[in-house]
């Protein structure tokens, strides 16, 4: 004889749920190619990271140097010098940077800032934050 049991599911977390608009904003981003040469994501939300002193002075995606002082991202899409204002959701906090990297190749992570953006905006003791980008001005 064969017993059946109902398996029960979990209710939806409703904060986990995201709207479509920004999902798909999202997975484009991801099917780009890394040299695309236009922004097409003009708000993005998700998790950022932040990479700091291991990275000072070595060569980034753009060829400058990285500067864990300066208010610089790593985007895996956007072109190199475009303007992003990042906004850290749990805060409210926010900063202008420029992108010169490419990244972050953690996870589902959308971004990696700088050791001093990341201060500015209150996350270097967490490491990740949820945050919104929004391009102010992409790169010719």
């Amino acid at each position: 004889m064969i017993r059946r049991t109902a398996i029960a599911r979990r209710p939806r977390n409703p904060r986990k749920r995201r709207p479509a608009g920004v999902i798909a904003l999202a997975v484009l981003a991801l099917a780009l190619p890394f040299g695309a040469a236009r922004a097409t994501v003009t708000v993005q939300e998700g998790l950022v990271s932040w990479y700091g002193e291991q990275f000072h002075d070595r060569p980034t995606a753009s060829g400058q140097l990285f500067d864990s002082t300066a208010m610089t991202m790593a985007h895996p899409t956007l072109p190199f010098g475009t303007k992003v204002k990042v906004t850290n959701l749990r805060n409210g906090r926010s900063v202008v940077l420029t992108v010169n990297d490419r990244g972050p190749f953690v996870g589902k992570r959308i971004a990696d800032l700088s050791q001093a953006a990341a201060a500015t905006l209150g996350i270097l003791r967490r490491g990740i934050a949820h945050a919104r980008l929004e391009v102010l001005h992409a790169a010719d």
